[in-house]
């Protein structure tokens, strides 16, 4: 491969990953178990940045509910970060070739 081809793609690749930066800044979903009893926010890092808890899930006084509800709200999230991550790489580099099937370490 000729040196100026392979600074060029190094150049796309290096806008894509500012692209994508920006992109997973701006990632936020929500999630919910229990019928709405539980909801938590994630963003596009995989942080928690909003938790809520009904007040009446205390009433039953079931930890281990709380707990399996929390548990099911998180993975749901954290699930729903993975797709749009996947959904922003494949939007970014669809065109580019040999990114297609890349595992970008952090990501996913």
């Amino acid at each position: 491969m000729e040196v100026k081809a392979l600074q060029q793609m190094l150049a796309q690749f290096r806008q894509v990953q500012e692209k994508l930066e920006k992109r997973i800044g701006e990632i936020s979903v929500e999630a919910s178990a229990g019928g709405g009893m539980v909801a938590v926010k994630m963003n596009g890092q995989k942080q928690l940045t909003e938790v809520r808890i009904e007040p009446e899930i205390f009433k039953s006084k079931d930890q281990e509910m709380l707990q399996e509800l929390i548990l099911a709200a998180v993975n749901e999230a954290t699930r729903r970060v993975d797709e749009e991550l996947s959904k922003q790489v494949t939007d970014l580099t669809g065109g580019m070739p040999g990114v297609m099937g890349l595992k970008l370490p952090g990501l996913f």
